[in-house]
């Protein structure tokens, strides 16, 4: 049985920042320390953990954010799941007490960035929750300590996720939601994992491949809209977006 619940003592916060270290292999300076996950918790940020019993297997970690016009919303900075609790639906879990606690307070959008070389992260995130992408940025925490990053910039889409959409409400209903007209892909092959470790050379060729079509078709209006695997690529489906 697995409980998601929020974090507020210190024994658990530091528990969440030695996940860290065991997820992504950070460096100590790289690290979100405890005292700004106490301070999340005080300013209407949001600090969940997943336990199995009383061991913490998973986590995720918002601050508040604030649009130009005043509008506010969360910015999702963190989640992370030990290996071991994997594809067990730990993740939405910690995404849905997540969407829950925003959708209580008002709050409609939730936004954060994931790395589009990342097949089964983008999968989730478009397919499982219902976000959209219309943002892309370029090395946007410049090259970390973590070996999950390979050494490449850290390139990252801008996730949008509209909470209490209807296409967001069908998803978590259990219903596929309509599929919207298709205008281009994007292709990820899937032997990218493989190749930031072993060739670096090519996975940085891809992940420049990669960053150039997001750029050109967002420069163009487009929006990730929907997401396809296969046993050779993950690809990413465009169309126009009109609305939430």
């Amino acid at each position: 049985m697995i409980e998601v619940r929020e974090l507020h003592e210190q024994a658990e916060l530091a528990e969440a920042v030695n996940l860290q270290k065991i997820i992504w292999g950070f460096d100590e300076i790289e690290l979100l320390p405890v005292r700004l996950l106490v301070v999340a918790t005080k300013v209407g940020g949001q600090v969940l953990g997943a336990f199995e019993g009383r061991k913490l297997v998973g986590f995720c970690f918002c601050i508040p954010g604030l649009k130009p016009g005043g509008k506010s919303y969360l910015h999702s900075h963190m989640m992370g799941v030990l290996e071991g609790y994997r594809d067990k639906g730990v993740g939405r879990m910690l995404k849905s007490q997540q969407r829950a606690d925003a959708l209580v307070r008002d709050i409609d959008l939730i936004e954060w960035t994931f790395d589009p070389l990342e097949i089964k992260n983008a999968f989730f995130n478009i397919e499982r929750l219902g976000i959209v992408v219309r943002r892309y940025v370029l090395n946007q925490y410049g090259t970390t300590t973590s070996h999950l990053h390979g050494g490449l910039p850290t390139d990252r889409c801008v996730a949008e996720w509209y909470i209490a959409s209807p296409r967001v409400e069908l998803i978590f209903g259990g219903n596929a939601p309509p599929r919207q007209d298709i205008v281009a892909r994007i292709a990820v092959p899937s032997e990218i994992a493989e190749l930031r470790q072993s060739d670096v050379r090519s996975a940085r060729e891809i992940q420049m491949s990669v960053s150039e079509q997001f750029l050109r078709y967002f420069d163009n209006g487009l929006a990730v809209v929907g997401f396809e695997k296969s046993t050779t690529a993950g690809t990413y489906l465009l169309g126009p977006w009109e609305s939430k």
